[in-house]
């Protein structure tokens, strides 16, 4: 998600796997849902926020211990309401440059590169 050119960052909770570590919101597809309509919820459940979902920017693979992680990651831009934590410790809203200050997510991180090369 951006806004005036900053992105969010959400760190993942204490109790969650990955404890810790930073990502881009969003979650699991539910039976019948898009790519696009899954993120919409998600950010609705988990920020508490709308969101208006844009461009794919990357599909990554990543295999953790627990099994692979495939992510779609879009471009979205806050519509209304304003992000607040619910189920992550911290959400921040960084500039593409500022990415690489905090420690993210294995599967998040070619997305964050592409975010980085397109800023």
């Amino acid at each position: 998600m951006v806004r005036d050119g900053l992105v969010l960052c959400a760190q993942r909770g204490l109790q969650s796997l990955l404890p810790g570590l930073w990502e881009f919101p969003g979650g699991k597809i539910e039976p019948g849902e898009s790519a696009r309509q899954a993120v919409e919820r998600e950010i609705r459940e988990e920020l508490d926020c709308e969101v208006e979902v844009g461009d794919e920017l990357t599909t990554t693979t990543h295999a953790y211990d627990f099994g692979d992680v495939t992510l779609t990651t879009f471009w979205c831009v806050l519509r209304s309401g304003a992000p607040r934590v619910t189920e992550h410790s911290e959400v921040r809203w960084l500039k593409p440059t500022e990415l690489d200050t905090i420690e993210w997510a294995p599967a998040d991180i070619p997305a964050v590169r592409a975010i980085v090369s397109a800023g």
